[in-house]
This record gives structure tokens, C-alpha cells and sequence, in this order.
């Protein structure tokens, strides 16, 4: 069904949810989704303590069979080539939300939604921050009023202890990713099934 739907799958250093993302690359690729996984430089280069970054990028490579692209050249060309068809960012960091709500293109993330945007190509974003409800409230809403940009439904994650925080159910990405090619916001976009 999905045959040939090129889908650019950016990883930012919302670290805790990677365990939670690498099933979905893996559901993306068994529905026939051509995915070319892109990374943060911060994603890319940084252990935590929930896990090693090189034991990251060989499960997404083994996955995918394409290198990651994590670098500021090999993410530019994704718009002048017209590379993708969609791009999913997910997890999806507040300094990546900030950054895409303002323009700035500085790391390969950045970079390919912008240069993938200026083909009026769909992007999905998968937000994961703990301030998505005060100091990125406003990138979230910007990017909301976007062209072109839809979002995962989202929950917060701990509202006791983490009141401004907010993560994605990335287990909702590929019929997010579904909606977003016919044009759509999948809705409800506040999850309330988790």
C-alpha cells in the first residue's frame, strides 16, 4: 500500500523515547515505507545512560539499510533533489520546535524539514518536551497555523510532576503519517486513550 512513499525519519535527543520510536521505524518499514532515517547532531553523538548512541544508529541503520543522514551537507539536498515525500521528526525536542517555529535551519533536522518544506511537501511532527505547555507553548502553536505540518496526538506524560510536559503516542505516527499525505490533521489531536 505504502510502496514507494519515500519517508524521512528524523531522531532529536529526547533520549527516553527512543525505545518507544525504533518499533515504529520498524512498523513504517514493513508497511512499505522507503525510510531514510536523518539525525540531530545531539542524537547522533551523545550517550545516555539510555543507551550508547553507536548501538542506536546500527539498529536504525539495520532497519532502514541506509546510513543515517547526519550532517549539515547531507541533509541539504533533500529539497533541491526533492528526496522525500514526507518527513516525520520524532521525537521531536522543544529546542527543534523553537528552532523550526522561527526558521532556523542549523542541524540536519532543521535543515531537511526546511529544505523539504519548500517542495510543499508534508512534515509530521512527534513532539516530546517537558515544556511543551509554557516556554514552547507558542512554537507549538505557530507551527500548528504551518502549512503543511501536522501533528502526532499528544499526552502529558506526568501532569503531577511535569505539568508543561507533553510527548507524543508514537504509536500513533503511521496513521498520523497516513492522514498527513491526503492532507490532514488526524484528530483527536489530544490523545485520551492512554
Amino acid at each position: 500500500m505504502n510502496g514507494g512513499i519515500r519517508l524521512g525519519f528524523a531522531i532529536c535527543g529526547s533520549f527516553c523515547t527512543f525505545k518507544r520510536v525504533i518499533p515504529v521505524i520498524e512498523r513504517l518499514v514493513c508497511d512499505g515505507f522507503d525510510v531514510y532515517p536523518i539525525m540531530s547532531f545531539t542524537a547522533y553523538n551523545t550517550d545516555t545512560r539510555f543507551g550508547a548512541a553507536e548501538d542506536f544508529i546500527a539498529q536504525i541503520e539495520s532497519i532502514t539499510g541506509k546510513k543515517i543522514i547526519h550532517s549539515i551537507r547531507d541533509a541539504e539536498p533533500i529539497g533541491p533533489k526533492k528526496m522525500l515525500d514526507i518527513i516525520v521528526v520524532a521525537p521531536c525536542t522543544g529546542n527543534t520546535l523553537a528552532k523550526l517555529s522561527l526558521g532556523i535551519a542549523d542541524t540536519p533536522v532543521t535543515l531537511a524539514v526546511k529544505a523539504h518544506l519548500r517542495n510543499n511537501r508534508p512534515v509530521v511532527i512527534a513532539v516530546s518536551t517537558n515544556d511543551a505547555l509554557s516556554g514552547n507553548a507558542k512554537s507549538i502553536g505557530a507551527l500548528m497555523n504551518m502549512k503543511n505540518i501536522s501533528f502526532v496526538p499528544f499526552v502529558q506524560d506526568d501532569s503531577e510532576e511535569k505539568p508543561s510536559s507533553l510527548v507524543a503516542v508514537m504509536e500513533k505516527i503511521p496513521e498520523t503519517v497516513v492522514s498527513a499525505l491526503s492532507g490532514k490533521q488526524i484528530q483527536p489531536l489530544l490523545d485520551n486513550d492512554t
